[in-house]
């Protein structure tokens, strides 16, 4: 099956293009930092605790949906301790060897940011346990009955994981961390405030009413409200006079297939789908993906939550059902036994 999703313009997961844009977006200290208050409030206590101590900062573990910011987090960490970062991944860390090659390159007071970190092997894993602990790397020298081990010490530093699968980590790894934060979707206001920010950064004209406008669609994610403001701004350097209003934010929208509630044409396919083709549900996962030719995975992980944020979907025993919400959306009349077959 083919898979869409890197090519959909409201995807969460970053991009190649994101990476520029993104990193010219970036706050570099917790002041800039839109959002996530008790996250902040919490990290700045403990930052200037340890730093008032000359300590590095307890481990940090950040996890929720992919666009919410903990990449920018883990480099206001570093920026707020005065220390560099080293950013890998967990898929990027093959063999044990290539940990240890990270590790003994660190310096004294470095953040070691691991994205995706519920995706470490296992023996790359236990390199880490001594590692966090006691600031040591425990290496094996030989085979057999004349092995031995030899323990290197290690710079004081501190690791920065992140996840989007909080139940895919190990508990012994979970439990090494002293911070665990989980970032919530962010409110229409803060994305507004993401919004104005990233327009003044990059000298962009725009009016209120459309910065509203713009929020709006951006599923209350960061990462999709900048890349919406970077396609509007094409859009009016093009074919307007290179200041957004309003109407030129709608026009622009509407031409990239994201509706007023920030769906594109993958979610209203999936939605019709349902409604159409299966009378509202229930239906089976592997009918769904089969039908719309995607991942069963990707349905699950990418295209639902959304729409179960929404209200749109139900999961249920017998398989997945639209709501009224989805009928509603969509201008089609719900059947009368609607709420009698959600039981």
């Amino acid at each position: 099956m083919e898979n869409n999703e890197e090519q959909r313009l409201i995807s969460p997961a970053e991009k190649p293009s994101d990476l520029a844009f993104d990193g010219t977006l970036r706050p570099q200290n917790l002041s800039d930092y839109i959002g996530q208050k008790t996250v902040k409030d919490n990290l700045d206590i403990f930052i200037s605790a340890a730093k008032s101590r000359g300590e590095p900062l307890e481990h940090v573990l950040i996890f929720g949906p992919p666009g919410l910011g903990k990449t920018t987090l883990a480099h206001i960490i570093a920026n707020e301790m005065g220390g560099s970062i080293k950013v890998t991944s967990g898929p990027a860390i093959e063999r044990a060897g290539d940990l240890a090659a990270i590790l003994t390159n660190l310096s004294e007071g470095d953040v070691l940011f691991i994205d995706e970190i519920h995706r470490l092997n296992k023996s790359v894993e236990e390199i880490l346990y001594p590692a966090m602990e006691d600031y040591a790397l425990d290496i094996i020298i030989g085979k057999g009955p004349s092995a031995r081990t030899l323990r290197l010490n290690l710079p004081k530093f501190t690791l920065v994981g992140a996840t989007t699968k909080m139940s895919g980590l190990s508990s012994p790894l979970r439990d090494r961390f002293g911070n665990i934060y989980r970032l919530d979707f962010y409110s229409p206001d803060e994305i507004g405030q993401i919004i104005s920010r990233a327009a003044r950064i990059l000298d962009i004209f725009i009016e209120e009413p459309a910065i509203a406008e713009i929020a709006s669609r951006a599923r209350q994610t960061p990462r999709i409200a900048n890349r919406l403001l970077k396609r509007v701004r094409d859009f009016a350097q093009v074919r307007k006079d290179g200041k957004i209003n309003q109407e030129t934010a709608q026009e622009a929208l509407s031409m990239l297939m994201v509706d007023a509630l920030g769906l594109d044409e993958m979610d209203r396919r999936y939605c019709q789908l349902v409604i159409d083709k299966f009378g509202g549900g229930p239906v089976g996962l592997n009918t769904i993906a089969s039908a719309i030719a995607e991942e069963m995975d990707t349905i699950e992980d990418v295209i639902e939550p959304f729409l179960l944020q929404l209200g749109f979907i139900n999961r249920t025993a017998r398989g997945r059902m639209a709501t009224e919400a989805a009928y509603s959306h969509l201008g089609v009349n719900p059947p009368a036994n609607l709420q009698d077959r959600m039981i």
